[in-house]
C-alpha cells in the first residue's frame, strides 16, 4: 500500500571527472513565471491577432496572480495595444513585463527557452534548433528567441542550435527522469506529406542512440518511452506528445481511451507501449483519462472545425491549472478530473477555440521559468548514502548516513521559505507537519563542507 507520506529523494551531484550534465524541472515546481508570445498581424494578418487576442488575456490574467507573466511582443506599437487589453480587462500588470522581439508566431512551448538546472542547481537556458516543424513554416525569427532572453536577462545559455534539433512539446518528462515522445516527431526524417509539400526534416543523420545520450546528458533522463508516432497533413508537429499525453506527480499517467487515441491517430501498437508504460522503477503507471470533447469544436464566431478538441494539452502554473476549453459538454468533465490530480490548485478553463483552428492549445503557447535555487550558488557535494525512514503523521524524519559532524541544517520549501528542523540521534532531520511539495535541505559540516538535496512530499 503507498504511504500517504512517502518521501522520494533526488540528489543533487557534482561531477568532476565527467561532462558537464543538467535535469528538467517538473512543470509542476514553482515558477517564477511563464512566457508568452503574443499573436500579432504581421505573419498572418489582422484577423489572426484579433481572434486570439482574447485567450492571451485570459491566460495573463489567471497567471499573474501568482506568477510574472513575460510577455514577448512584436514592437512597441504592439505593447501599447496589449497593455491597453489588459488595462481595459481589469488585469493588474504588477507581475506582467514586457520583452519585445519579433517572432514568427504564438508556440513558444516548441521554440522558446528550456530552462535546466546544472550540477550546482542554478538554472540555464538551453538552446536547441528550431526549424519551424521539419521546414513547414516560418521560422528564423522564433529560432532566437531564447538567445534574445538570455541576453536580456543575463542568464547562462548553452547553444545547442547545432546538436539537436527539438521542440518543447515533442516530449514529456516525469520528476524521475522517464523520457517520453514520438519517433515522429524527433527521430523522423522527411515527411513529403506536409501541407507547403516540403520536406519535413528534424535531426537529419542522428541515430536514435545519439539523440538519447545527448537528451540523457542535457535534460537528465534516465529512461526512454518511444513511440512510432504519425504522420498527417492535419498535424505539422508530426504527432507531438503534449497532445495526448501527460505525466502528472504520484506515478499518474493523463492521457485518453482506447478509442479516443486511435481517433486521435494512434496506432493500436502505440496505444499499448502508452498503456503498459513503466517508471524508472519499473512500475507501470496509474492511467487517468481524460475525454475529448463531446462534439466538433467550433470557433466563436460560429466555424465548425469539423474535429474534436483535447483536454490534455493543458499547463500546470503556481496554484492554478490552466485547462483548454471548448464550450463543450466535456469542459466541467475534464476540469473535474484534472483538479482531481492536483490538489491545492485552482483549475481555470482557457478559452482555445479560435486558437485550435491553428493546431494548438494552451502547453503549446506556455513557456515555463522555474524558480531559481533557494541554496544559492555554491557547488554542492552529495556522494555519500542517503537513507529515507518512513515518517509518522506528525513529523517527516531523514537519516542523513554520514560520520561527519555537522555544523547546521537548513531546510527551505520551494519559494525559498525556512522550515523549522530538529536534528535527532544519529544525525536524523525531524522536520514538521510538511504539506505536499518540494523541499531543499542545506547542510553545512564542521570540516566546511557543504551538502544539499532535495525531496519531495507526495
Amino acid at each position: 500500500m503507498k504511504h500517504c507520506c512517502l518521501i522520494c529523494i533526488l540528489l543533487f551531484v557534482t561531477v568532476t571527472i565527467k561532462a558537464q550534465t543538467y535535469t528538467f524541472p517538473d512543470e509542476t515546481e514553482t515558477h517564477e513565471g511563464t512566457w508568452l508570445q503574443w499573436p500579432h498581424q504581421y505573419e498572418y494578418g489582422n484577423a489572426y491577432r484579433n481572434e486570439n487576442d482574447a485567450t492571451w488575456v485570459a491566460m495573463t490574467s489567471t497567471l499573474q496572480a501568482n506568477e510574472k507573466v513575460h510577455i514577448i511582443t512584436y514592437n512597441t506599437t504592439e505593447q501599447t495595444r496589449i497593455t491597453s487589453l489588459l488595462t481595459t480587462a481589469g488585469v493588474p500588470l504588477t507581475n506582467v513585463n514586457f520583452k519585445i522581439a519579433q517572432t514568427n508566431d504564438v508556440w513558444v512551448r516548441d521554440n522558446g527557452p528550456i530552462y535546466v538546472r546544472n550540477n550546482s542547481g542554478n538554472l540555464v537556458i538551453e538552446d536547441y534548433g528550431f526549424n519551424g516543424w521539419g521546414g513547414d513554416y516560418g521560422y528564423a525569427k522564433d529560432n532566437v528567441i531564447p538567445a534574445s532572453i538570455a541576453t536580456a536577462n543575463s542568464t547562462t545559455i548553452l547553444n545547442l542550435n547545432s546538436v539537436l534539433t527539438i521542440e518543447g512539446g515533442a516530449w514529456e518528462m516525469d520528476n524521475g527522469g522517464t523520457f517520453l515522445a514520438t519517433k515522429t516527431s524527433i527521430l523522423a526524417q522527411s515527411n513529403p506529406t506536409t501541407p507547403t509539400g516540403i520536406m519535413a526534416v528534424r535531426n537529419l543523420g542522428k541515430t536514435q542512440a545519439q539523440v538519447e545520450a545527448i537528451l540523457t546528458q542535457y535534460l537528465g533522463v534516465t529512461k526512454f518511452i518511444w513511440l512510432d508516432g504519425w504522420y498527417s497533413q492535419e498535424d505539422i508537429t508530426d504527432a507531438h506528445i503534449d497532445g495526448f499525453a501527460k505525466f502528472v506527480p504520484g506515478n499518474n499517467l493523463v492521457t485518453m481511451n482506447n478509442a479516443d487515441l486511435l481517433y486521435w491517430g494512434a496506432s493500436q501498437t502505440d496505444i499499448n507501449t502508452l498503456y503498459t508504460a513503466t517508471n524508472t522503477a519499473n512500475v507501470v503507471y496509474t492511467k487517468v483519462y481524460l475525454p475529448l470533447t463531446q462534439n466538433n469544436v467550433s470557433k466563436t464566431n460560429g466555424q465548425n472545425l469539423g474535429y474534436k478538441g483535447s483536454y490534455i494539452n493543458y499547463y500546470v502554473a503556481n496554484n492554478r491549472v490552466l485547462v483548454p476549453s471548448y464550450n463543450d459538454p466535456n469542459d466541467a468533465v475534464a476540469n473535474a478530473i484534472i483538479a482531481g490530480l492536483y490538489p491545492g490548485r485552482t483549475v481555470v478553463g482557457i478559452d482555445v477555440r479560435n486558437l485550435y483552428s491553428n493546431g494548438g492549445m494552451v502547453h503549446c503557447v506556455t513557456q515555463q521559468q522555474p524558480l531559481a535555487s533557494v541554496l544559492g550558488t555554491n557547488t554542492f557535494e552529495s556522494n555519500k548514502p542517503k537513507t529515507i525512514l518512513y515518517p509518522n503523521p506528525a513529523k517527516t524524519n531523514i537519516a542523513l548516513q554520514t560520520n561527519e559532524t555537522i555544523s547546521s541544517i537548513t531546510v527551505y520549501n520551494e519559494i525559498g521559505q525556512k522550515i523549522n528542523v530538529a536534528i535527532l540521534d544519529n544525525n536524523t532531520l525531524a522536520i514538521e507537519q510538511l504539506s505536499s511539495g518540494t523541499y531543499f535541505i542545506k547542510i553545512v559540516y564542521t570540516n566546511n563542507q557543504t551538502e544539499a538535496l532535495k525531496f519531495v512530499k507526495e
